[in-house]
């Protein structure tokens, strides 16, 4: 199950981001497991939703050794890099296409008190987290943001758009920037229309009460099916963390995974 859970590829990608393990001293003391053995842990539980308890004996490590590395990785950003990484291959492979890309984003419930949450407007004032997504033409997630449930989509725009990262490109030299950017008429801002022409990206947002969003559909349903995409990672449904920094984690890895299947074809 390891095998199949963490692959060659995927184990030789996580090596090059993760730090070495430290040395402990001789004498004895329990056996670290391998790093394998844990990622494929830490993905299990992912996937599958379950709580770090529940984690197989199959994989050897305990749920609560599964856990303590999945906070030290993340706040090492170890996650980070490694969608950085898998971004850079999809780059060089000239699997991104830059001509389009489309923002949206999703509720998730939050079970738990914490940071990044706030009363969602359209289930009843229950609070919640929301995924922010932005994707190139083909669907695939360039970054991902988190905010409470009752911020606005306009004003993750440009958090999205800024934190999209240098990719390598199979040509010239690494690109950030996309020709044109469509949204919803959640955006239709005139300061958000002027200050993506500052940064030469052409806006295709519908505007309220005069264009229909039936036009910029054609383009946009690539988003609509990503944003199916993390539903694979069954840890995103709910939110149980309450710190702010492990439920963008699990959207990472949901990322992560899905430009990886991409990249292994």
């Amino acid at each position: 199950m390891v095998e199949w859970l963490v692959p060659d590829g995927l184990w030789e990608l996580f090596q090059r981001v993760v730090p070495e393990a430290p040395s402990r001293p001789q004498g004895g003391g329990r056996r670290r497991y391998g790093g394998r053995e844990v990622l494929a842990a830490i993905l299990f539980v992912a996937t599958a939703g379950c709580a770090w308890s529940q984690v197989p004996a199959v994989f050897g490590p305990s749920g609560v050794t599964a856990h303590r590395r999945f906070m030290e990785r993340g706040r090492l950003r170890v996650w980070a890099k490694l969608h950085r990484l898998v971004l850079d291959g999809l780059g060089a492979r000239g699997e991104l296409d830059w001509s389009r890309c489309a923002i949206d984003s999703v509720n998730m419930r939050a079970l738990e008190k914490g940071d990044l949450r706030g009363p969602n407007p359209l289930d009843r004032g229950k609070y919640g987290s929301k995924i922010h997504l932005i994707t190139e033409r083909t669907g695939l997630p360039l970054p991902a943001g988190i905010s409470g449930a009752n911020l606005h989509d306009s004003q993750a725009l440009e958090p999205l758009v800024r934190g999209i990262p240098p990719i390598r490109s199979r040509r010239g030299p690494r690109r950030r920037r996309p020709a044109k950017l469509h949204a919803d008429k959640a955006c239709d801002n005139r300061r958000l229309r002027q200050w993506l022409r500052s940064r030469h990206i052409t806006p295709r947002i519908a505007r309220k009460g005069i264009e229909s969003s039936e036009r910029l559909g054609r383009h946009r349903w690539t988003i609509e099916r990503t944003m199916s995409w993390p539903a694979g990672c069954r840890r995103l449904h709910r939110r149980y963390e309450r710190k702010a920094i492990h439920f963008p984690a699990f959207a990472s890895i949901a990322c992560t995974l899905i430009r990886y299947r991409r990249l292994a074809k």
